[in-house]
């Protein structure tokens, strides 16, 4: 039976453990990447990034979020010069996304970037990659070796006849190799694709060939919602086996929907805690008040709750009490239009019909301020 004392406790028991790959470790600015570091979740910017107020206010509403690590496309020089004044107004560093023109990565470093990420299927020759590392170096920015499916090098799309993970991990373990050469070992690298599979199956591969901390991205997984379970299962499926040091959620969507998600994907699985988790019934006849309109507006009302908690919201009493034990604070729908509320584990109170929402918010914001409270001490 759960510790009524201290809800959650049942995240301990092994057969809920994750074992992490045991990769090394790097720094993202200001944030440890690999290692016993925490799985860091990134989001991409979908501003013009030569708007600097713009893009700054995007990254300060997924700040708001919870990011730690940040993405921008870094196309023309316009987008380099909004780069300095970007970094120094934000708080999460700023990883400058590179393609095509390896100039654009020596402008980012030295507007203050705290990583590049480079794409080896269309950043040129060892040569333009070498000024890259330089740059990087010189500017104490680390790197990201970014492989896509979709736009492998020719000469590997000719070797193999298509995307695979086998050309996929060979275009990766070759960049690193130059950056190896080149004496630079701060760096991560990402094997992404569309297809579920093969995404999947080339982080397989990449994590028993190397010890350098893994990125991790369904790329291009559509909008919310199709996004959303694409990468739940490929993003779920790796971090399950312990493999994955960062994640990010492609959406076509507001990027702090993709910041959420990663850091839902992450609660799931026990490997980040951060906000309210709501354990919910999908409701059926038994249920004594509207349960789904409940957790809609609890989940608005909960958004700026950041400390770890579980709150169950049951409709009736065949699972209610049960789940309202191992939460922070709970709700079981009752007959009579009166419903019993549990505060850590423990039946409280009851409360009649009337503004559930309310009350169960002021209670939550209570046993947050508890819990930092304790956490202080």
């Amino acid at each position: 039976m759960e510790n009524k004392n201290n809800p959650g406790a049942h995240n301990l028991r092994p057969w809920r453990k994750i074992q992490r790959r045991v990769s090394r470790q790097i720094t993202v600015g200001n944030v440890l990447v690999g290692g016993d570091a925490p799985i860091a979740v990134q989001s991409m910017t979908n501003t013009l990034t030569s708007d600097a107020k713009a893009t700054i206010e995007q990254i300060r509403e997924m700040e708001a979020a919870g990011v730690d690590i940040v993405r921008c496309s870094c196309p023309d020089e316009d987008s380099t010069l909004a780069l300095k004044e970007i970094v120094r107004e934000v708080k999460a560093p700023v990883v400058a996304d590179i393609h095509f023109h390896y100039k654009r990565g020596i402008e980012a470093a030295e507007a203050g970037a705290a990583c590049l990420r480079i794409n080896p299927g269309n950043i040129g020759s060892e040569d333009r990659v070498r000024e890259v590392i330089k740059a990087a170096k010189d500017h104490g920015c680390a790197m990201r070796i970014g492989v896509n499916a979709g736009s492998l090098e020719q000469e590997l799309l000719e070797k193999y006849g298509e995307p695979c993970p086998e050309a996929m991990v060979e275009s990766a373990l070759a960049h690193a190799k130059i950056l190896e050469d080149n004496d630079f070992f701060n760096f991560k690298i990402s094997v992404k694709a569309s297809d579920v599979f093969l995404a999947v199956a080339a982080y397989r591969r990449l994590a028993e060939a190397c010890d350098y901390p893994l990125h991790l991205g369904i790329t291009e997984a559509g909008g919310l919602r199709m996004g959303t379970i694409k990468s739940s299962i490929g993003l779920g499926d790796l971090l399950w086996s312990g493999i994955g040091d960062t994640i990010r959620v492609s959406l076509s969507a507001d990027p702090v929907e993709e910041v959420r998600v990663g850091f839902d994907i992450l609660k799931a699985l026990g490997l980040r805690n951060r906000g309210v988790t709501i354990i919910s019934c999908p409701t059926c006849a038994r249920r004594r008040y509207d349960v789904i309109k409940t957790v809609e507006e609890l989940e608005l009302r909960l958004a700026h709750i950041t400390t770890p908690m579980e709150v169950s919201v049951i409709g009736c009493v065949v699972n209610g009490p049960g789940e309202a034990m191992m939460t922070d604070i709970g709700i079981t729908g009752g007959g009579n239009n009166t419903h019993q509320i549990y505060i850590k584990g423990q039946a409280d109170h009851r409360l009649k019909d009337g503004d559930i929402v309310s009350h169960l918010v002021e209670l939550v914001e209570k046993r947050a301020a508890e819990i930092e409270a304790e956490k202080a001490k």
